[in-house]
């Protein structure tokens, strides 16, 4: 009998052939409207999940008896609930890797749009309002030399400190569970507390998954040690960070700017006052979306979910339990 996939991401041709080829697909439009109705109701008959961006709860995949794995088009798996599904012995992957590098490249973007201010100045020649050369009052700071500090130094978090350190010549500061050594020796790095980081670093940058230990890390305590010529940067789960606390430090001078790619809910609300800052660079959880990171990000999804349901440990599983769960099942 031939699995069955509910699929709540859009595919290439390629790729959805791909999966055809292996599974009975459902394909579930916009799920988080109406199609989530539609979701609910396939949910009985799947042995496989693939998509993003859905909180998927115990009460949703309970509807699901014979689900068997569910493949994240994401490397965050804060929508999901780990020991609900070691329980059922549910088979979770995520993709990471193939978005490293182009969420690096965001997060630089970041910085330098708001060292530069790159997108205040751009709005003012496109009102019309570049009337003659520019002054102190519109001069934005340097990048090149200035201090990197990391919170956060997984993948993401080296592919950033690479481009700091070799690209622009900057000195690289990180903290993370404990110090890597390989790390320090590649980019001449230096671990730090978060305390002695947020005071020293110049661009402090959030590269750290979403967890019960991370939520609201960055709070009014800790804009209060950063110094007013800091700028902030997030790439990494909105929630890490106390977002009345930081909306009060820029408005209060706190800090000197704020990129921000990630927020507490999403899409941002119209009327946020982030949105009134001229020292803010707001851009819409972008990190990953280019045409090439989003194809191989759902070429891996897929690949894995394949693996999955043949039977095969997938090359990104996340919750090794139920992985041993569903061996120690097939054995005799």
């Amino acid at each position: 009998m031939r699995k069955q996939v509910v699929l709540y991401k859009k595919l290439s041709p390629a790729l959805m052939t791909r999966l055809q080829e292996r599974a009975d697909v459902i394909v579930i439009d916009e799920p988080n409207r109406d199609g989530l109705a539609r979701l609910r109701a396939a949910l009985p008959h799947a042995h496989g999940l693939l998509g993003a961006s859905i909180k998927l709860d115990a009460g949703l995949l309970d509807l699901a008896p014979h689900l068997e794995a569910v493949s994240s088009v994401s490397v965050g798996i804060d929508n999901y609930d780990l020991e609900y599904l070691d329980q059922r012995g549910i088979l979770l992957t995520n993709t990471p890797d193939v978005l490293t590098e182009t969420t690096a490249d965001t997060g630089f973007a970041l910085i330098l749009a708001t060292a530069r201010r790159v997108v205040e100045l751009a709005n003012l020649v496109r009102n019309g309002q570049w009337t003659s050369n520019l002054g102190p009052l519109h001069f934005g700071c340097d990048v090149h030399g200035k201090t990197l500090g990391i919170i956060g130094m997984g993948r993401i978090g080296e592919a950033l400190a690479q481009r700091g350190h070799f690209g622009f010549g900057m000195p690289v500061v990180y903290h993370s569970h404990s110090p890597k050594p390989a790390v320090e020796k590649r980019f001449n790095a230096g671990y730090r507390t978060l305390d002695d980081l947020l005071k020293e670093a110049d661009f402090i940058c959030l590269t750290l998954p979403l967890t019960a230990e991370t939520e609201g890390m960055i709070g009014t305590e800790q804009f209060a040690l950063m110094r007013p010529q800091s700028i902030f940067i997030n790439i990494s789960r909105g929630k890490v960070v106390d977002e009345a606390a930081l909306i009060s430090a820029l408005q209060n001078n706190q800090i000197r700017a704020a990129g921000l790619d990630v927020f507490e809910r999403e899409p941002l609300d119209p009327t946020s006052p982030l949105l009134t800052l001229n020292n803010v660079v707001a851009t819409p959880h972008m990190g990953s979306a280019t045409h090439e990171t989003r194809e191989a990000m759902a070429r891996c999804a897929v690949e894995n979910l394949i693996s999955a349901l043949a039977g095969e440990r997938p090359a990104n599983l996340v919750n090794p339990e139920a992985w041993r769960k569903t061996d120690s099942d097939h054995k005799p």
